[in-house]
């Protein structure tokens, strides 16, 4: 078998990425997407965040390949906003005009991670990569980098069309209410609950005051699509909304989480159905989320049952590197 060079081709360079680099990016990234899973899969602040995420200096962990025209044809960067001892390592490449830097920016990455272990204490240090299952030149990538696969995570979306305008009513005996953005305690039980219900899922636990800089830190913050889930004046469901969507005309939750032993008890769906409302209400095409197929609560047989289908699967490989 010929590996495959990992030297980009006569006249291509790579640099670092810049902030007033985005819509270049942008652009190089929606058409892979569009080659991917046949639409835009991305915005402009996810970009900008991506460049600027918490453990991440762009001018240290991130390329751009440029090909001999000075066009932005690849894109790597690295997603650790804990600081913990896992990674998740993306490499974007025009789908017409790019492929040749993939492998170039594939062992750039690797090889930053082992010094990014060592920065962050880590000894033994996990990588992760994502891959849509027809992308099989990168998934090529990956398996001779070393990768394995691991699990496979899909992308929910349903329409709002018609979405009821009113409020549906919880179960009885549940509230769920706004959360309170201005109250640290409200913030910091909706927190918990995440970090408790994920607990028996593939999360990377957080702490309070992680977390609540990485919202802070966030470019726009609309706690009015929070949510939280009371039984007897406790919190025991949250659900947690973000902007990035926005710039797709979508709602989207980032997290769903309800305590073990109030599950199977409509609080999800309640939770859901009023983040729906209100999304519908803004004027919202779409509702989006992330599950991953492997999760042991089983929640993607939640989504499927309020009117979310898969807009597309992507399979996650893994890797470990040492510290260096």
């Amino acid at each position: 078998m010929t590996v495959a060079t990992t030297a980009l081709p006569a006249g291509w360079t790579t640099r670092r990425p810049t902030l007033d680099d985005v819509p270049e990016i942008l652009a190089m990234v929606h058409a892979s997407d569009i080659a991917a899973i046949g639409e835009p899969d991305y915005t402009a602040d996810e970009v900008r965040e991506r460049l600027t995420d918490a453990n991440t200096d762009m001018s240290r962990d991130s390329w751009l390949a440029l090909d001999a025209g000075g066009a932005v044809v690849g894109w790597a960067f690295p997603h650790n906003p804990t600081g913990g001892d896992r990674d998740f390592l993306e490499v974007y490449v025009h789908p017409d005009r790019g492929r040749p830097a993939m492998r170039p920016l594939l062992a750039l990455m690797l090889d930053r991670m082992a010094g990014r272990a060592a920065e962050l204490g880590h000894p033994r240090y996990e990588i992760r990569a994502g891959a849509i299952p027809t992308e099989r030149p990168y998934i090529d990538a990956l398996i001779e980098a070393g990768f394995v696969f691991l699990k496979q995570h899909a992308r929910m979306r349903m329409s709002l069309d018609g979405f009821p305008p009113a409020v549906p009513e919880p179960p009885a005996g549940v509230i769920v209410r706004p959360v309170r953005g201005d109250d640290e305690d409200d913030l910091r039980a909706l927190h918990a609950v995440i970090e408790e219900a994920f607990r028996d899922t593939d999360h990377f636990a957080v702490d309070y005051p992680t977390w609540r800089a990485q919202v802070a830190a966030e470019p726009s913050v609309s706690f009015d699509e929070w949510f939280v889930a009371e039984v007897d004046g406790r919190v025991v469901g949250s659900l947690q909304s973000a902007d990035s969507g926005l710039e797709d005309d979508e709602g989207w939750v980032r997290r769903l989480a309800v305590l073990r032993a109030y599950r199977k008890r409509g609080l999800g769906e309640a939770l859901l159905r009023r983040a729906f409302a209100v999304y519908a209400a803004k004027g919202r095409a779409h509702a989006g989320l992330g599950v991953d197929l492997q999760n042991p609560t089983e929640a993607v047989r939640l989504y499927l049952a309020v009117g979310m289908t898969p807009l597309y699967r992507a399979d996650v490989y893994r890797t470990y590197v040492t510290a260096r």
